[in-house]
């Protein structure tokens, strides 16, 4: 799209209450030649200025302000993109192909979650789409093992997707044919395998202190999960500051050697020099250790199941709010007369609010999916559709800022050592804060503004 061109924004979000709006996307968007493997009949939409050797990013066109603030943004920068039609009702309509589609496209790709919630038609009848927010069965198709965040100086290796724990011996078992750790549910040991390597590879690169989060005397999951660190451990120059009392790869050497028995020859190669702090908790103890690691800004690096990481890195999103407010109380009480934010940036603190916390997903084959949640995009999008975006005033108007930096983050890690294009991204990344300084614009008059102010990439 040029300058001059605009989307009609708020007439694709009324074709999405009302309207059919694959046509509509479809008719906007063209169709790119790009195929993912083995889906010959995917329809994969293209777009943007390919110019300039940039790899594009692939994107899924969800719904809500996920959708449309993606549009916006795509629309200002005029970056090459493909995107993948993921929209609630059309992957209920087509039974979630298009997760497939996604999961299976070789680029580095930027996917946004929104409510699990969100109802569609079925059949003249309104159900809650298949695949709720389409978060897991994604992981599944995309053959992601865990998603890193970074926070500050605390960044969270959540190994993904393991199921929920199980206390039940009976029940549990390894499958020496695929590696699937059965308990109630399944829990695939190969992709725990290589959560656990690459959060050893990151204590290793970034030289911070590892914890390990897990719980291997009550979750029969987490015992596969200490013994494959165990295993991993053998050979290398990581030092155990900390250790559980059993070694859990001596008891259940056999579950996890059938695990490592389907794992790549050479899954260990290289790792003999690696080396760093690794600390083994229980799980619970690092929510309390995760905060003395914040107040006292010593970088770490925390492994943890999807059940705990999800805990931690809602921890790690709520605390600062809590601490600055908490400091405020201190400071009051003292009679300091100091405003507590001004002195958490003073004190170099960088936390805010945790919607500025990234999330990264690794997958066994192909690029990383950067995601990041809007759990409150549908309302937004329903007052802007009701013509009082702002409630009167109550409300401010829809940020799409984040839109902007993950499109920086993932455009970036696409083209490593593209020095033009990190250039050119921070530069519009600039453009924006000074457009949405001060007061909020209402979001289509935002997109205005930026349209006026931002020269797409690729165009003289």
């Amino acid at each position: 799209m040029s300058q001059t061109h605009h989307l009609d924004l708020l007439g694709i979000a009324k074709e999405e209450q009302h309207g059919n709006l694959f046509g509509m996307l479809d008719g906007i968007y063209r169709r790119s030649d790009v195929r993912p493997t083995g889906y010959p009949d995917a329809i994969i939409w293209e777009g943007g200025n390919f110019a300039g050797a940039v790899m594009p990013v692939a994107h899924a066109f969800t719904d809500m302000f996920a959708l449309n603030g993606t549009l916006m943004a795509l629309d200002v920068l005029g970056l090459p993109f493909l995107a993948v039609p993921m929209m609630a009702q059309f992957r209920h309509d087509t039974k979630l192909i298009s997760l497939e589609w996604f999961g299976k496209l070789d680029y580095t790709a930027l996917k946004w979650s929104t409510a699990g919630d969100f109802m569609v038609n079925d059949a003249g009848r309104k159900v809650v789409v298949s695949g709720k927010s389409a978060n897991a069965p994604l992981r599944t198709a995309a053959g992601v093992y865990c998603n890193v965040r970074p926070y500050g100086g605390i960044t969270s290796v959540r190994f993904m997707p393991g199921l929920p724990y199980s206390q039940d011996k009976k029940k549990f078992r390894v499958d020496p044919e695929t590696g699937n750790i059965h308990s109630e549910m399944n829990t695939p040991g190969v992709r725990m395998a290589y959560a656990a390597r690459l959060f050893l590879k990151m204590v290793h690169e970034s030289g911070q202190i590892g914890r390990v989060a897990t719980k291997p005397t009550q979750a029969q999951e987490d015992a596969i999960n200490a013994g494959i660190f165990r295993w991993l451990l053998q050979g290398t120059c990581f030092k155990l500051k900390r250790q559980y009392t059993v070694d859990a790869y001596e008891e259940h050497r056999a579950s996890i050697d059938a695990i490592v028995a389907l794992l790549p020859a050479d899954f260990k190669a290289g790792m003999e020099d690696w080396g760093g702090e690794i600390y083994e908790h229980i799980a619970d103890t690092n929510f309390g250790l995760l905060l003395h690691d914040m107040i006292r800004q010593r970088p770490c690096i925390v492994y943890a199941t999807d059940l705990d990481g999800d805990r931690l890195t809602d921890l790690m999103a709520d605390a600062p709010d809590v601490l600055r407010d908490w400091g405020q109380i201190v400071l009051d009480a003292a009679g300091a007369k100091r405003d507590m934010k001004a002195l958490w940036t003073t004190m170099g603190f960088t936390m805010t609010n945790g919607k500025d916390m990234t999330s990264v997903m690794y997958r066994i084959h192909g690029a990383p999916i950067f995601e990041q949640t809007l759990g409150s995009a549908d309302a937004m999008l329903l007052r802007l559709l009701d013509g009082d975006e702002t409630v009167g005033g109550e409300k401010q108007p829809y940020d799409p800022r984040i839109h902007f930096v993950l499109i920086n983050e993932a455009y970036k890690a696409a083209n490593p050592g593209h020095a033009e294009l990190a250039a050119w991204l921070d530069a519009q990344l600039a453009t924006f804060d000074a457009v949405y300084a001060g007061k909020r614009p209402l979001y289509l008059d935002g997109y205005r503004a930026l349209k006026a102010a931002i020269r797409p990439w690729g165009h003289a």
